[in-house]
């Protein structure tokens, strides 16, 4: 793909450093290795289930995604695991695994960033905290703080691996790991890193979460059909289903990639990131800020729309949310969308990791030219304005992707991916 540079605006330019991925972890309901999402993803084989503790929780909702069971053991020691809760414990994992496969030769320390994002961060870990101690607060564990800290898992991760570059975390709420991806990979450019590992990660399956969300008419309550609950662009679509996880990416220079011989799975080609300024929780419904996202990413890759192969669609799988990324992806691609998916049907919304998850899958999915088919998609609505792929995978040619993330406080992030060349 032919990148346009002659454009060029502030902090972009045609000979800023290119950034790609060398190594992929990822902890989530669809699979915990990105082999096993795919495979999960392109079968459009959703992973929401009715979960016993929440029942006896009296909570609401009694569906979420959740990841699966894995030995944790043989990441975290018995020792560290007290000290840390389930949003980190899941990053840390994902970074491991991430750090893992990029196979990163001896750094100087001060290279090295991570930047994590989250939408709750510790707050589950601190619901329960209440519930237990708050009669009784001398009683309150002595690691109280630390678990319950955003930027734990951040810390977590730079020291397991001794990086001292910078150590930040971000938190746009839906978009956070979109938004940690995309500043990561803007320190790289900027020659502030030659290294990052970068991602997002959240934990948010709780009673008080559940409630709060479901006082928003902002989940699903298909608590019999779990199955069909989660249902991005469908007619049909009554809200999400409450997920967790964690994917994290390695970033480095491609330069530096190449010369030490790193297998480069793919490549953050662009990124923009704006605010609809409208109102906290619903987006503005014109999608016109969002489209002017979409159309910042693209132009900071290089690209035109029509360069683009397919987009990767937040798709939460509430009315207002999808009608308005209909309406955006529809402004910004002039009526000529490319084949869009969401894959939410699946892994339902990871909040602070979602975006992470996705970027991940876009960025294979734009290796393998193909665009999943979105889970549960039976029912024409926003789908007529755009062209959402249902039913089975579809072949597309390579072109790089688009993977759209909008959070509440209408946060807008946008990241264009794609292969390696």
């Amino acid at each position: 793909m032919t990148r346009r540079h002659a454009a060029a605006g502030p902090g972009r330019h045609a000979e800023r450093p290119r950034v790609v991925v060398t190594g992929i972890g990822v902890k989530s309901p669809a699979g915990l290795t990105l082999d096993e999402v795919m495979d999960t993803v392109l079968a459009a084989r959703p992973t929401a289930a009715v979960h016993a503790d929440l029942i006896e929780s009296g909570s609401p909702v009694h569906i979420a995604c959740r990841v699966p069971e894995f030995d944790i053991a043989s990441y975290i020691t018995h020792r560290e695991r007290r000290q840390i809760d389930r949003p980190t414990e899941l990053a840390l994992c994902a970074a491991a695994d991430a750090v893992r496969q990029a196979a990163l030769p001896d750094l100087p320390p001060s290279r090295v960033g991570v930047h994590l994002g989250t939408g709750i961060g510790g707050l589950p870990t601190m619901e329960g905290l209440v519930r237990d101690n708050d009669a009784k607060p001398t009683a309150m564990p002595v690691h109280s703080v630390p678990r319950t800290m955003a930027n734990s898992a951040a810390a977590r991760v730079a020291m397991r691996f001794g990086f001292q570059g910078s150590c930040v975390t971000y938190s746009t709420a839906c978009a956070s790991g979109a938004t940690a991806i995309g500043e990561a990979a803007r320190r790289i450019q900027y020659g502030e890193l030659d290294v990052a590992v970068a991602g997002g990660f959240d934990s948010a399956v709780t009673t008080f979460m559940l409630s709060g969300f479901s006082r928003m008419q902002a989940l699903s309550t298909r608590n019999d059909d779990p199955g069909n609950a989660s249902r991005p662009f469908d007619a049909r679509r009554d809200g999400f289903v409450m997920g967790e996880g964690a994917a994290v990416l390695v970033l480095e220079r491609r330069d530096s990639a190449l010369r030490r011989g790193a297998t480069i799975l793919g490549e953050i080609a662009g990124y923009a990131t704006n605010a609809d300024a409208h109102h906290i929780v619903a987006p503005h419904a014109d999608g016109a800020v969002a489209a002017a996202c979409m159309a910042q990413a693209v132009a900071d890759a290089g690209l035109l729309p029509s360069d683009i192969g397919q987009i990767s669609a937040h798709g939460t799988s509430t009315q207002a949310n999808d009608r308005a990324e209909a309406a955006a992806i529809h402004r910004c691609f002039n009526g000529q969308a490319p084949p869009v998916t969401a894959v939410k049907g699946v892994t339902g919304h990871l909040i602070g990791g979602s975006g992470a998850l996705e970027a991940a899958i876009a960025l294979v999915c734009a290796e393998r030219r193909i665009v999943p088919p979105v889970a549960n998609l039976t029912t024409a609505s926003e789908a007529d304005r755009i062209d959402v792929v249902a039913g089975a995978p579809r072949r597309v040619d390579g072109a790089p992707v688009l993977s759209n993330s909008f959070g509440f406080g209408g946060q807008n992030v946008c990241l264009v991916l794609q292969p390696a060349t």
